[in-house]
């Protein structure tokens, strides 16, 4: 009777560390879908596989440190922004001329973009971790039950939900939204028709790199800012889009929040596979769904 009582403790308690570490696997895996997002967005109109699309989250990260150091919380908001200026920039005056050229060449170009970045931000700010704590008003933890987790963790979450429902209304209900979506299936049509295609790429891949702004913001209170952190959002972006899909919004959506449940039920039970889970997953789904969970067929691509 004693070890019936015992065992059912200690499954309550089993439940309880999964539940909890679920909670912040779900965090973890909102900021992979926002860099995921951006990620798939850039490849799916532009057909630029984009190496340096984490150094633009490393650059959302450094510029919400400095906007608060020089000017207080409120103008951290302005990170992303600027974030998806830079990203305007270096699409007129490098990524533009890849269009038409061989793929390995952007992945070449867009690595070289993405070392000369961290070199820059190396250069600034020097190669130590910066701490970054979150608001005021985000201190604190919440108990929900056995789900012990802090304020900033679920305004995380918040932020997340809504900057993806604002995406999604702007590319379904908008017309600049559904001009995007016709061109990343048909591009030369989009041209036809008389819209500025050129002036539409470089939007887009401002607001690919805006949205791993906002994922860069988000992560740097709950990350030790450094130039490295590149590598920590660029890699699980390609296993988002790799097991959503391509062109799967609501894919790259699902298949973020599987891996970072994933990643933290691994980090608790067994670390030292933290590091490989997620590709071990990935493998999986791809052996099952070689297209992804919900992924398309762009016939751009194939």
């Amino acid at each position: 009777m004693a070890n019936g009582r015992r065992d059912q403790r200690d499954w309550g308690e089993m439940l309880d560390i999964i539940l909890s570490q679920a909670v912040s696997g779900l965090v973890l895996g909102g900021l992979y879908v926002l860099i995921a997002i951006g990620l798939s967005i850039i490849f799916g109109l532009l057909g630029i596989v984009n190496f340096a699309h984490g150094t633009f989250f490393t650059l959302g990260a450094y510029l919400a440190l400095t906007l608060f150091q020089t000017f207080g919380w409120p103008a951290v908001i302005l990170s992303p922004i600027i974030v998806g200026a830079v990203g305007m920039v270096a699409e007129r005056l490098l990524i533009r001329r890849l269009y038409d050229k061989e793929p390995l060449i952007s992945l070449i170009v867009t690595f070289a973009l993405a070392l000369m970045i961290e070199a820059s931000v190396r250069l600034i700010y020097g190669g130590l971790g910066q701490p970054f704590n979150p608001p005021p008003f985000l201190s604190g933890f919440l108990i929900w039950g056995p789900v012990l987790i802090t304020k900033y963790r679920i305004g995380v979450l918040m932020m997340t939900a809504l900057v993806l429902l604002l995406l999604w209304l702007f590319l379904e209900k908008t017309p600049f939204g559904r001009i995007l979506r016709a061109g990343s299936r048909d591009p030369e049509m989009v041209g036809l028709l008389g819209i500025n295609l050129p002036s539409v790429l470089t939007w887009v891949f401002g607001l690919g790199c805006a949205i791993s702004g906002i994922a860069g913001l988000l992560a740097a209170p709950l990350w030790t800012i450094t130039p490295a952190m590149a590598t920590n959002a660029i890699m699980p972006a390609f296993v988002v889009v790799a097991i959503g899909g391509l062109g799967s919004f609501a894919g790259a959506v699902i298949a973020g929040l599987l891996v970072g449940v994933v990643v933290a039920l691994t980090i608790q039970f067994y670390p030292p596979a933290s590091g490989a889970v997620m590709y071990l997953f990935m493998a999986l789904m791809l052996l099952l769904r070689p297209r992804g969970l919900l992924g398309e067929r762009w016939e751009r691509f194939e």
